[in-house]
């Protein structure tokens, strides 16, 4: 248990020389500069990130401009609160639609949009007035102000006790509907069933002329523009740092998190602002357990495990999967299953391209399963060890928006391939995933400095036991 016990204590050094080094053809390079590194803007809540206000611009025109008519009505998340809430975590994370359209992390807001003579997009924050003694407490805070708006990239920030006021004029100057993003995570608002019951804005009835705005926004947000792409390339390649962690801290007589603490370190390490989900460290029999992240078990020797992590940067994460020997090399039947699973995937990423649908892509990789399974699942055919679907979508959530309707890919798709075989009486699960951008012709590896391949895991596994000074 020395070792276990050497990568518990590892300090914040230990973790980062963990990330570096030659990692046996894996994508070596420099971590001196954590990859999530942003130059903070100190007026922003929490050292926020400084947004491209040309971006959310467009992504606002482009929201009006699908709507057609109206008055669009945007809420912030709530910030928790201490005495109420189970804060396991430290930090506070927006709204996903509300962070489309400003960028912003400011807790409590809203934004309003209208056009303003003729395609002008009219854009309101609404915040609370800032609170210097609760600011001792909580932090600095956006305040009704010019720094607000300017730093929003919107005409005004208003007191949030402007909002009817607002709105009610907004409706009057272009008339209705009105649109909120109405789905789980609002429905138990109390503005919601005020919204629903009454809908009266500065003595303006709406009445029932109320629309969802997130197949709008969901629509947007299923092609990804030049930022979002930016942001979840840095996430996938913070969340190949904790991948290549997790290859050095691999050995026989560790527990399972505590291979999950050197993953999130090296998450952290690098920038992460959380786990984009729980991480899952599945050895032996848990590695047939789909969403296993209890993360407890002691890992032993002929054990595989299927690590199944995404952090989490500028509110975009990743989701990537590799399954590992514990000790170091894989058996003949590990082998001859990681491989079949490998083909698959490989054959659905090379028939990926605009046109396609996710579906087709999995019916692709089941047929590979069934056709290359030979004897290695005994009298069945492998694909009967595929439980789960093989691609979702990737983005501001790890299950990314999906319109009903437009199931075939386009260029600016982000997309999970992740196949996997479990034979739940042999202890033994295989699941590989990357993620995939989709192109004018055809897809892009995102994940691809993550080693993939048998050969390529065994050889970094074997430097590293060869290797006295390795952690």
């Amino acid at each position: 248990m020395r070792v276990a016990v050497l990568a518990v204590c590892a300090s914040a050094a230990s973790l980062a020389a963990q990330a570096t080094g030659d990692s046996g053809g894996a994508g070596a390079r420099d971590t001196a500069v954590p990859l999530g590194r942003y130059a903070p803007v100190a007026a922003l809540p929490g050292m926020g990130r400084p947004v491209d206000t040309a971006v959310v611009g467009a992504r606002r025109r482009a929201v009006l401009a699908s709507v057609g008519r109206g008055v669009v009505l945007v809420p912030a998340a709530h910030a928790r609160d201490l005495e109420r809430d189970y804060l396991q975590d430290n930090d506070f994370r927006q709204a996903n639609t509300f962070f489309y359209l400003t960028g912003q992390e400011t807790a409590g807001a809203w934004l309003v949009l209208s056009r303003r003579g003729g395609d002008t997009v009219d854009a309101t924050l609404l915040v609370s007035p800032r609170n210097p003694a609760a600011e001792r407490w909580t932090g600095l805070r956006l305040g009704p102000d010019s720094t607000a708006a300017a730093l929003a990239g919107v005409r005004r920030a208003l007191p949030l006790d402007s909002l009817d006021a607002v709105v009610g004029q907004a409706l009057r100057r272009g008339g209705g509907p009105l649109h909120v993003p109405l789905d789980r995570t609002t429905e138990r608002e109390p503005w919601v069933r005020v919204l629903l019951h009454e809908s009266r804005f500065g003595g303006v009835f709406v009445g029932a002329d109320t629309r969802n705005l997130r197949p709008v926004v969901d629509s947007l947000r299923m092609v990804k523009d030049a930022d979002e792409i930016a942001r979840l390339r840095r996430a996938v390649e913070i969340t190949v740092e904790g991948h290549l962690a997790a290859l050095r801290a691999l050995r026989p007589g560790l527990w399972e998190y505590q291979l999950e603490a050197v993953i999130e370190g090296a998450f952290r390490w690098h920038g992460a602002d959380r786990v984009g989900f729980p991480s899952i460290v599945g050895s032996g029999p848990n590695s047939t357990t789909l969403h296993y992240d209890v993360n407890r078990r002691q890992m032993l020797e002929g054990d595989l495990v299927v690590i199944d992590i995404g952090a989490e940067w500028g509110q975009y994460t990743a989701d990537i999967t590799r399954t590992l020997p514990v000790g170091g090399r894989f058996s003949a039947r590990q082998r001859a299953v990681y491989e079949l699973v490998l083909g698959a995937q490989q054959a659905a990423f090379e028939a990926t391209r605009p046109g396609v649908t996710l579906a087709e892509l999995h019916r692709i990789a089941v047929d590979y399963l069934r056709a290359h399974s030979g004897s290695l699942c005994g009298e069945h055919t492998c694909d009967r060890y595929c439980v789960h679907g093989l691609s979702h979508h990737l983005g501001m959530d790890v299950h990314d928006v999906a319109v009903p309707g437009r199931g075939r890919l386009e260029p600016g798709m982000v997309f999970t391939i992740e196949p996997g075989v479990y034979p739940p009486a042999e202890r033994l699960g295989v699941r590989i995933e990357d993620d995939v951008l989709v192109t004018a012709t055809g897809a892009e590896w995102l994940s691809a400095r993550a080693p993939r391949s048998p050969e390529e895991i065994e050889r970094v596994l074997k430097g590293l036991r060869s290797c006295p000074s390795c952690p």
